[in-house]
């Protein structure tokens, strides 16, 4: 059953999304030709969200079918935390747009849609490279032409969102930072788009400023089969005093800026629904020291409910423990068990 796979069960409701993998095939059982999460939030309201290996999801609330899967989405809103996310900053840009993703979805549920169309999209210029020798010039370039018009709108609008969620968890990361530093540190989030675009904010500019860059790294995408200019190659930056944190930040640096943009996601979210999210720490007080510990635990408060994973409570205040429920392993294979 374990520990991290009830985290993800929140989190799937809460989301649709899970952490740590894209396919609903790897979130079921080998045994299994589906898998069936439900929960009870906000006053008896349920949320129920089946996944198969052929025929797509389904979802339903309050026992009814929905027809949109993003109207599952609200009653039970979630911040996840675990230990993958300390590599966030020394890892491959793909973990800090992931992360960045998420953010945004958490903002604009059909942000997700937008992710969807872009990578369909990729994943069919790629293909059309594969078999381009059988294809006429004419096909070719009515066919490209095709693609980069719709690559550059769903590129623009990506572009746009990403960059307007870093500028609002700014001011909030630094926030946290500076006092998880004790004012030491002072931390700034880059955005590096992975198109050139103008400072200012204008999509019909974005957009035909983008289907040119398309258009002019043609004859390099022919050859190596691999588009060049996108949201796929977007990299985020975090600078603390004002140098990369990738580079040379220390391990408690790097550790303490992870918590900082987690607890500004948290509060973000907060801000625009009016009401705290559940926080999902999935093994990560293990890997902080107890100033840390503290600090997070003294953040959340009584004011979120929070889901814990952990190998041991020793971690744990008293008065932390006194106030919580502890389910242990054998608590945790009733509730998968649980028809």
């Amino acid at each position: 059953m374990g520990k991290s796979n009830f985290l993800e069960a929140v989190e799937l409701l809460g989301s649709l999304r899970s952490h740590r993998c894209s396919r609903d095939q790897d979130l079921i059982h080998w045994q299994e030709d589906r898998a069936l999460v439900r929960a009870i939030a906000n006053e008896n309201e349920s949320l129920e969200l089946v996944l198969r290996r052929r025929g797509g999801r389904q979802v339903r609330r309050n026992d009814k079918p929905l027809s949109r899967h993003l109207d599952l989405i609200g009653p039970l809103r979630c911040v996840g935390f675990s230990a993958l996310d300390l590599d966030l900053v020394r890892g491959e840009p793909a973990l800090r747009r992931s992360w960045l993703d998420r953010v945004v979805q958490q903002l604009e549920p059909v942000y997700s849609d937008l992710i969807s169309r872009y990578s369909r999209l990729l994943r069919q210029r790629r293909h059309c490279w594969k078999d381009w020798a059988s294809r006429s010039l004419e096909e070719r370039e009515s066919l490209m032409d095709a693609f980069d018009a719709q690559m550059a709108l769903v590129s623009t609008r990506i572009h746009r969102r990403r960059r307007r969620a870093l500028d609002r968890l700014q001011p909030l990361a630094a926030r946290w930072q500076a006092k998880l530093s004790n004012g030491q540190e002072d931390l700034e989030l880059s955005y590096a788009p992975g198109s050139t675009l103008e400072e200012e904010e204008v999509e019909a500019t974005w957009r035909l400023a983008i289907e040119k860059q398309l258009l002019s790294q043609r004859i390099d995408e022919e050859r190596t089969g691999s588009c060049l200019v996108g949201p796929h190659r977007d990299e985020v930056g975090f600078l603390i005093n004002g140098t990369f944190a990738r580079r040379f930040g220390s391990a408690g640096q790097q550790r303490t800026l992870v918590l900082a943009l987690k607890l500004a996601e948290l509060e973000l979210v907060e801000a625009i629904y009016g009401e705290p999210p559940i926080l999902l720490l999935d093994d990560v007080l293990a890997e902080l020291d107890l100033t840390r510990q503290l600090i997070l635990l003294e953040a959340v408060g009584e004011k979120h409910q929070c889901v814990v994973s952990a190998t041991h409570l020793d971690a744990f205040e008293k008065t932390w423990q006194k106030r919580s429920q502890i389910l242990e392993e054998k608590s945790l294979r009733a509730i998968a068990d649980f028809r």
